[in-house]
């Protein structure tokens, strides 16, 4: 009887073991993932300025007076969101 408690704690360890093992490697693949998107987000930054019309479009509100400008990218916000959208929606979808 003794021995068949010491196997079920065995058990018990060896099951606890296998699950935080899997819980590590889900929260490694996850911040494996979101570093991923950061240094997309990032590539996308640094690549921004070479590309004229964001910030441009028709649509985006831009006030200038003469010690102020107040600058809100409203077109370009609707757009970035759509192309997001479209992404996601395509990366799930599979």
């Amino acid at each position: 009887m003794c021995n068949e408690l010491k196997k079920l704690k065995k058990l018990k360890k060896l099951k606890k073991s296998i699950v935080m093992a899997d819980g590590i490697q889900y929260i490694g693949r996850f911040l494996l993932f979101l570093g991923l998107i950061v240094a997309a987000i990032g590539g996308l930054l640094l690549l921004s300025g070479k590309i004229p019309w964001i910030g441009r479009l028709p649509g985006d509100i831009m006030i200038q007076r003469k010690n102020f400008t107040f600058y809100f990218p409203l077109a370009t916000s609707i757009l970035l969101s759509l192309i997001l959208t479209l992404l996601f929606w395509l990366l799930v979808r599979r």
